[in-house]
């Protein structure tokens, strides 16, 4: 009865989570989540009566595939100095960062399709070329992100439809690609001529160290396509988000979207450009930063205070999550049943490997919780970490 593609679909861990972390009294770390007392709800309240005062009802009316036209000059603008010459042609408005990878799986996609993805990756995307029946390799990776010899290798025998990439503050790890390597990724790129989906909702959120340049100002739009969000840096409850690509693509893009959704709306997309555009952004991205920063901290001494010495942890330098690695031979799903009667949940990192390995690491998102709440939060798995003989 169903689409031979349902088959093997499953549900995503992570929402699987957020339905049990929904109880009174759980403290969470699972979810990427921003903070929601941080979202500019007063601004969102005083733009919503402008956006009906000055665009009256077209604000509330269909509106066309690609997106709001003033917005889409206002995201080239801001985007032409990291990405390169960049006009409103090359950018499509959709749904959430998601909707932009299932149209994406749907352009480029067929059954058996290889898709070339890190391990670990973002398993939304994960789920999304899985849907499409894709065979789904993973890079290795590791503090510097993917690894380029290991993807000069695989290129000998495979060549992807694509391969998909985080190359800031990767969801799950918080790990970046490093110069060096983007660097290398291009000539690769270039020689192979592959087509690479960058995809930066974590960008805007730095704490410290330097920017990297785009993989698509490196690579040009012949090759690469770049996706962002607006949900991390604004509320995702608007659900506005882009793609940038060659100007072909976007229209390849625009046909498919047509018979998704027809547009995204339009209320959500006057609400965002007022806003990025009324001078308050970049002061709400500076307050985002200081925040997650403090939060990233008081993380990391409580997991230096609470953890035993044979877990390991990284440092990202911006984004929302820690990734943790446990000593060999443990199991993260067994301590996290075990923190979730604690009251404290988190996701197991299994779930962000392709090729099924990871039962050992586990992410925790900072960004969500006071202060208080994560030290609290991070002691009673300390303890959990202690029963268990961890």
């Amino acid at each position: 009865m169903y689409a031979e593609r349902i088959a093997g679909l499953k549900s995503s861990a992570i929402r699987d989570i957020l339905e049990v972390i929904s109880r009174p009294g759980m403290i969470s770390f699972a979810g990427g989540l921003p903070a929601p007392e941080l979202f500019p709800v007063e601004q969102i309240k005083e733009l919503s009566q402008r956006v009906l005062s000055d665009y009256g009802p077209s604000a509330l009316q269909y509106s066309v595939t690609e997106g709001l036209l003033p917005l889409r000059k206002w995201l080239a603008e801001e985007l032409s100095p990291d990405l390169g010459p960049v006009g409103s042609e090359n950018i499509i408005i959709t749904q959430g960062s998601q909707q932009g990878l299932d149209l994406i799986s749907k352009l480029f996609l067929d059954k058996g399709s290889t898709v070339f993805v890190e391990n670990p990756s973002y398993v939304g995307a994960l789920q999304s070329f899985q849907l499409f029946q894709a065979n789904v390799l993973a890079i290795p990776s590791d503090e510097k992100g993917m690894q380029m010899n290991a993807l000069r290798d695989r290129l000998r025998t495979r060549k992807p439809a694509f391969m998909y990439l985080m190359p800031n503050f990767q969801n799950p790890t918080g790990v970046s690609l490093s110069m060096e390597r983007r660097l290398m990724l291009a000539e690769i790129v270039k020689e192979h001529n592959l087509l690479v989906i960058e995809d930066n909702p974590y960008g805007e959120l730095v704490f410290e160290g330097l920017s990297h340049p785009s993989l698509y100002g490196l690579g040009g739009t012949g090759n690469f396509m770049y996706l962002s969000s607006f949900s991390k840096t604004i509320a995702p409850g608007l659900r506005v988000a882009y793609i940038v690509a060659d100007r072909e693509i976007i229209k390849k893009l625009a046909l498919v979207k047509q018979g998704t959704d027809l547009q995204t709306n339009t209320l959500g997309q006057c609400l965002v450009y007022e806003y990025v555009r009324s001078g308050g952004y970049s002061e709400h991205i500076s307050l985002l930063r200081k925040t997650y920063r403090h939060r990233r901290d008081c993380m990391i001494s409580a997991l230096e205070t609470y953890f035993p010495e044979t877990v390991t942890w990284n440092r990202p330098e911006g984004g929302m999550f820690l990734w943790l690695t446990l000593p060999e031979g443990s199991s993260a799903e067994d301590i996290l049943q075990h923190s979730l009667e604690q009251d404290v949940a988190f996701v197991p990192g299994q779930v962000f490997f392709p090729d099924g390995t990871g039962r050992n690491t586990m992410r925790l998102n900072f960004s969500n919780a006071a202060p208080h709440t994560i030290q609290e939060g991070i002691r009673r798995m300390g303890e959990v970490l202690k029963r268990l003989g961890i």
